[in-house]
């Protein structure tokens, strides 16, 4: 029989997290240090290091699966604390940078605009939708809950290396047109 008492235990953090993370960083987006008096010089150089950041998860989420596929709970499990890790290190680097610096506009015109703003658009809605995914997936292998981890992982899986990857391709197209 499972043990559920750790996820209810959870189950009020989880929510919470996954609301205060998305409302934070929207009201973090929209304040500039600049306008509070300090002067700071815009962190220009961390847009590609946060997207180095995005393109490292993929890549560890994609090894956390083939280790967990060839039996290695333990790297399977390491892996996934990194890529948690990591998608943290990244949102602290993405509010930084938009606290220090203006919006970068894409340039890009026609068809390729429609496209840039569908990656965009699905990126940031599927990275609010994977908080409360992955910190359910994660509570469930700490609980050694593995049929119910197992059957949500297959959801968080796809959707979290969507957000990781299309996190590159926003910073690849967007990247001609820093200043």
């Amino acid at each position: 029989m499972e043990d559920y008492s750790l996820e209810k235990k959870f189950s009020k953090f989880i929510v919470a997290v996954s609301i205060i993370i998305p409302v934070v960083v929207a009201i973090l987006f929209g304040v500039k240090l600049k306008d509070f008096g300090f002067n700071v010089e815009p962190l220009s150089f961390l847009p590609p290091i946060y997207a180095t950041t995005n393109g490292i998860t993929a890549i560890v989420l994609v090894w956390a699966v083939i280790a967990i596929k060839n039996g290695k709970r333990k790297l399977h499990e390491r892996l996934m604390t990194f890529a948690i890790s990591l998608s943290v290190a990244f949102l602290v680097m993405y509010v930084a940078y938009h606290m220090t610096s203006d919006s970068t506009k894409f340039g890009g015109e026609g068809i390729i605009r429609y496209v840039y703003f569908f990656i965009l658009v699905t990126h940031i809605l599927l990275s609010i939708a994977i908080i409360p995914l992955v910190l359910i997936t994660y509570v469930r292998a700490l609980a050694e809950n593995f049929d119910r981890h197992r059957k949500i992982a297959k959801i968080t899986f796809p959707l979290w290396l969507y957000v990781a990857v299309t996190g590159v391709v926003v910073y690849l197209m967007i990247s001609p047109y820093y200043v």
